[in-house]
């Protein structure tokens, strides 16, 4: 298989959704050291003016912009390019970050409930890929954010699990499909990185005070790699085309779970995971 040449970050222009925080906070900063200009997506709009304006402040000579959108809002997206392309000529690189999850298993939640992860987790992934290639040229890359689970498929995150699967699906036959037009695709399982999303999690309709607290404890024990860490493991698998990036010691160790037992890996991790609990 031909491999493309290493991404140029230097005055590339990036689209990061879920730029307000978390690893996309990390990875606007880190790309701008690497003298990218930034086209930062994100609905939670303080939040993103503040991203921004310490990034301009940093790096005035920097094009930085923002775009307050919902992106479970499917009328939303088909207008970005035009806006990113009016703000800065083109688009290099396109991170698909921006995530967000569903406590309780399968039939604690609400398909509504369902509907809404999928929209973000995975429609925006295909929705912003499908929108932005007709404008990327040869050279170009898209880096997709999965999850640990979507290598592994443990109890209680059926629907999240749904969707990173999918992620990761989608990014491994886009990869080869866009090889032959000079573009890049990588796909990143992250760990366990500290950012909110446990308790940004939408709370199925099922789940009972107790359950939801009993998850939130565990995700803090489990929720322990800064996400700057990962922001620059994306970034040097991005710079170097990889194929996949895996994040933390449970990323690797969920690959090889999935490997050498994928019918039976959930019990085995969800061992280890209560081990590094102290559980």
């Amino acid at each position: 298989m031909p491999s493309l040449p290493r991404y140029e970050y230097a005055d590339g222009v990036a689209v990061i959704t879920g730029a307000a925080g978390g690893i996309g906070a990390e990875l606007a900063a880190g790309l701008a050291e690497r003298g990218s200009h930034l086209a930062l997506v994100d609905q939670r709009k303080d939040a993103l003016a503040e991203v921004a304006d310490a990034i301009r402040r940093d790096r005035p000579w920097l094009t930085v912009t923002t775009y307050d959108v919902d992106l479970s809002d499917h009328a939303e997206i088909p207008k970005l390019p035009e806006r990113v392309l009016a703000d800065h000529g083109r688009v290099t690189l396109l991170v698909n970050n921006a995530g967000v999850g569903l406590a309780g298993k399968f039939e604690q939640v609400h398909m509504e409930d369902v509907d809404w992860l999928l929209s973000i987790n995975l429609r925006a992934v295909m929705a912003m890929t499908s929108e932005f290639l007709p404008v990327m040229g040869s050279g170009a890359h898209i880096t997709n954010i999965s999850s640990l689970f979507g290598l592994i498929a443990p109890i209680g995150n059926a629907a999240y699990v749904a969707s990173k699967f999918g992620v990761r699906g989608f990014s491994l036959s886009l990869r080869r499909e866009l090889l032959p037009r000079g573009i890049g695709v990588t796909t990143v399982h992250p760990g366990g990185i500290k950012t909110s999303i446990a308790t940004a999690s939408r709370r199925g309709r099922g789940v009972s005070d107790a359950e939801w607290a009993a998850g939130l404890a565990a995700f803090e024990r489990f929720l322990v790699i800064e996400p700057a860490v990962a922001a620059r493991a994306i970034a040097r698998g991005t710079e170097r085309r990889r194929a996949r990036v895996l994040i933390g010691p449970e990323a690797y160790a969920g690959d090889i779970l999935a490997r050498i037992a994928p019918a039976s890996h959930q019990a085995v991790f969800e061992w280890l995971m209560r081990k590094k609990a102290g559980l």
